[in-house]
């Protein structure tokens, strides 16, 4: 399994509507609006890392008022 942590820019006054619509997506194991650079960081789940990284270009990226993600790979806890 391949965690990765999703940090998300949003445009201004999407970021409630983009954690509502994935939080309850099989892929997304939290959801947390923050403060800082970033607006939503997620962290995801998924069996390899091309699937991680489908989930984040077709579903993430896809999503009303999404600027740009940076994703980090877990490589150890």
């Amino acid at each position: 399994m391949v965690k990765a942590y999703v940090l998300i820019e949003m445009a201004a006054g999407h970021s409630g509507e983009l954690v509502r619509r994935l939080r309850e997506n099989a892929n997304v194991r939290t959801m947390s609006r923050v403060t800082g650079p970033y607006d939503v960081i997620a962290t995801i789940e998924d069996e390899d890392l091309n699937k991680v990284h489908n989930f984040v270009t077709s579903v993430i990226h896809s999503q009303d008022g999404v600027l740009r993600t940076t994703t980090s790979v877990v490589l150890e806890q």
